[in-house]
């Protein structure tokens, strides 16, 4: 997994950058894929914006959170992620491939 923090309009300390990475590895738990983060953290007046993009195999997950604070931000769009990178691994955990000839097979198998 590549994680890309990038900063526009702030400076991107190094504790924002430990708490960034940290919440980020938690998308890992979740998939196995050679996976690309790129987070952006940004200011606009008052208002912290972080906005994250996940690339990869197939994947591409997407989530923007604002607050007063930039670590709220970094929670609550990492939150959304996490919701994401769920619902994808349950997807594909949950439904086997299996191609139309064999499942043809078995139906002529049960009505005899």
């Amino acid at each position: 997994m590549q994680v890309h923090i990038h900063g526009r309009k702030v400076e991107v300390t190094p504790a924002l950058k430990d708490y960034a990475l940290e919440k980020a590895s938690v998308i890992k738990k979740y998939m196995d894929l050679n996976i690309r983060v790129n987070i952006t953290l940004s200011v606009d007046k008052f208002r912290q914006i972080v906005e994250v993009a996940v690339t990869g195999n197939s994947v591409n997950f997407h989530g923007v959170e604002e607050s007063e604070d930039m670590y709220a931000s970094i929670d609550k769009v990492m939150d959304k992620i996490v919701v994401q990178a769920k619902k994808y691994k349950e997807k594909h955990t949950s439904h086997p491939h299996v191609r139309g000839s064999e499942v043809a097979v078995d139906l002529g198998a049960v009505e005899e």
